[in-house]
């Protein structure tokens, strides 16, 4: 029988981990989507959209269609599912492994505030500027709504859901960004301060560069740390090379 591989998927890499593994003969590939974007990018093999129904009902799944392994390769701030893809691949003794790709690191000439949480950002910002481009997702504006004496802009796939801070300026824009896109940004709209996760990758560090180059401070959201016992690889290759899926 095939082996059965379950991704947890939304980013880059899970994209680019379903195109690598349904490319070998004999291997189903199953990516499983959230379903909080309306288009989403176009994913190779089996695709899944929508919730388990929390823990049981991601092991249930997981019995019922015979998975052999489990990839969480879901954002880096996705705490919850990935929490309960450790809890429900313990409870099936199904093997799983994290992909996460690694961190960003502040350079000589970067001008970071690291914080733990967006509260903290919120609490942080008023001392950094009046205009701030907030990049921290659509779904997480409430963190920032009690803010009334900043101007903020959002970039987003799709609407920001509310509640957001009453002085917000959105744009729908889907990257890849470069370096002169996200400069032009920061300058036309006279941005004081940047708020971002620390998400990692190239696709979005664009304006981590840009605001380097302009000289502005950074608020920078740390990442969660993973659950006890899980084990992550930084890349698709490590990925495969954990799978093992020549061996005989």
């Amino acid at each position: 029988m095939a082996p059965h591989i379950l991704i947890l998927g939304g980013t880059t890499e899970a994209r680019e981990l379903a195109a690598a593994l349904t490319a070998r003969p004999g291997v189903r590939v199953t990516t499983s989507l959230a379903g909080r974007v309306t288009r989403p990018g176009a994913v190779a093999g089996e695709v899944r959209i929508g919730g388990f129904g929390g823990v049981a009902g991601l092991a249930d799944w997981m019995r019922q269609e015979h998975v052999d392994a489990l990839i969480d390769a879901t954002h880096p701030f996705a705490r919850v599912i990935t929490a309960h893809a450790a809890q429900a691949a313990a409870m099936t003794g199904v093997p799983s492994v994290v992909l996460r790709r690694p961190g960003w690191h502040p350079g000589p000439r970067d001008r970071w505030h690291p914080v733990d949480s967006l509260d903290e950002a919120a609490e942080l910002l008023p001392s950094l500027g009046r205009r701030v481009f907030l990049t921290t997702g659509r779904m997480e504006l409430a963190a920032f709504a009690h803010l009334t004496e900043l101007h903020f802009v959002i970039r987003s796939v799709e609407l920001p859901e509310p509640p957001m801070p009453p002085h917000t300026e959105v744009l729908l824009a889907r990257g890849p960004f470069t370096v002169a896109d996200e400069s032009t940004l920061l300058y036309d709209h006279c941005i004081d301060v940047l708020v971002t996760k620390d998400s990692g990758g190239a696709a979005t560090s664009a304006k981590l560069t840009a605001a380097r180059e302009l000289a502005l401070p950074v608020v920078v959201v740390r990442r969660p740390p993973l659950p006890d016992g899980v084990t992550s690889v930084p890349d698709v290759a490590g990925v495969q090379r954990w799978l093992d899926l020549d061996s005989p």
